[in-house]
């Protein structure tokens, strides 16, 4: 069903909701305004907002630019919208939110309400324990959030959503313009990445250009079994036979190019995930992939079975390892105490994301890591007194730091085995 009218449901009191779901503490767009200063007259705010958005009038400013560095060496471009504008888009979100909650796949997993990365993980480790020989398709789309066609996007919004009222002010915030040394530029293609309406109009795009097509026209035509998981713009596709893997690899780039989007030469391909012969004692199975930060391989369970396992990518643990060496050069003569809070604050941060069953042995390396060069720099903050490694292990048992914890293990969370505790401690 086509939907022609729903500005009518964003009132004074939808805004409210939606300033309290904003995120107040980021940095503050072109115009410098803060929450602060917003909320000095709140309700007036809001309602002149509210005005502009109904008549038409609101002004969409310029996204400020930031880059940020990855792992690769290479920066990522990210939009900071003014808070006002946050609001705003925050409000069409949830409006939008509620209409294609009912039309996205079960497949997708990212910025959506009550889904996450690691159930993401969790399907695909599903997946492949489900094939003992099975062909695994990786893709990343280069450039997404920069390449997504204005033009296409407005098509696939045309089946669903006709509101006059939200469509002009999501064409606005298409044309905002990126503010970046000085100077405001229009590009013609992408939403900038950092704005609340960007992720809900990424979805919005992939489902039509990769969900609807793999389920409803690609799947029926394979000889075998098939599964995709997507994470906003990152997807894999698990198929149990090579052959349908290489028809999918196949058409997959001419999808994309219909649409104006492209795959990364060397990040996707077609990798083969074979489990080991049952009778093989030591050794690892054929191929290995990373997806969402894991690296994805054949291993024997502690019972001796074989399994998927997922542990921490060598480029992500790296990269953390130097951020958190970073910090440590940098603010080695602050107090220790202050410096042991803020690095078990990292500590626990690390394992809330990496922190899954079967990933021990990362973890307890990164926090191994960590208090070598910890250990370092408290060594270089002083000729006289030197930070030997039995002066940092006396140390430590004033500032202990916490443990490596596996906090989404199936060990911890299943109710199962809250029962058997419970039982256990009566």
């Amino acid at each position: 069903m086509v939907l022609t009218t729903l500005a009518h449901h964003v009132d004074v009191e939808f805004l409210r909701e939606a300033y309290r779901r904003t995120r107040k503490v980021g940095a503050p767009g072109v115009d410098g305004q803060t929450a602060a200063e917003y909320e000095e007259d709140l309700e007036g705010n809001l309602q002149v907002l509210l005005a502009r958005f109904k008549a038409g009038n609101y002004r969409a400013p310029p996204v400020r630019r930031v880059h940020i560095p990855k792992g690769d060496g290479t920066t990522r471009p990210i939009g900071i919208p003014t808070l006002e504008d946050k609001v705003l888009q925050r409000a069409v979100h949830m409006l939008l939110e509620a209409v294609y909650e009912q039309d996205f796949l079960p497949c997708s997993y990212g910025f959506r309400g009550g889904r996450s990365a690691h159930q993401a993980l969790k399907a695909l480790r599903g997946a492949l324990m489900r094939l003992h020989e099975g062909w695994v398709v990786e893709a990343d789309i280069q450039g997404f959030f920069d390449n997504l066609d204005h033009a296409c996007l407005r098509s696939f919004l045309d089946q669903r959503v006709r509101d006059g009222v939200v469509r002009r002010t999501i064409g606005k915030w298409l044309k905002a313009g990126i503010f970046e040394d000085g100077t405001v530029r229009h590009p013609e293609s992408g939403t900038p990445q950092g704005g609340v309406i960007s992720p809900l109009l990424a979805n919005v795009y992939l489902h039509e250009v990769l969900d609807k097509w793999f389920e409803h026209e690609i799947k029926p035509r394979l000889e075998g079994s098939a599964t995709l998981v997507r994470y906003a713009d990152d997807f894999v596709i698990v198929l149990s036979s090579e052959r349908d893997a290489r028809r999918v690899w196949d058409v997959l780039p001419k999808r994309f190019g219909r649409y104006n989007l492209d795959l990364h030469p060397d990040k996707s391909g077609i990798v083969p995930f074979r489990r080991p012969p049952l009778n093989k004692r030591q050794g690892a199975g054929e191929g290995t992939f990373d997806f969402l930060g894991f690296t994805h391989h054949w291993a024997r369970s502690r019972k001796g079975n074989w399994v998927v396992k997922q542990k921490t990518a060598r480029s992500r643990l790296a990269r953390a390892v130097r951020t958190v060496a970073t910090w440590c050069r940098r603010n080695r003569h602050l107090p220790v105490s202050y410096q042991a809070t803020a690095l078990g604050r990292k500590i626990k941060g690390h394992c809330g994301y990496y922190g899954i069953t079967g990933n021990s042995r990362a973890l307890s390396s990164y926090v191994h890591h960590l208090r070598v060069a910890w250990r370092k720099w408290l060594n270089r903050r002083s000729h006289r007194a030197r930070m030997t490694w039995e002066k940092f292990i006396r140390m430590l048992e004033h500032h202990p730091l916490p443990a490596p914890v596996a906090v989404h293990s199936v060990l911890r969370s299943t109710p199962r085995t809250r029962s058997l505790r419970s039982r256990m401690r009566q």
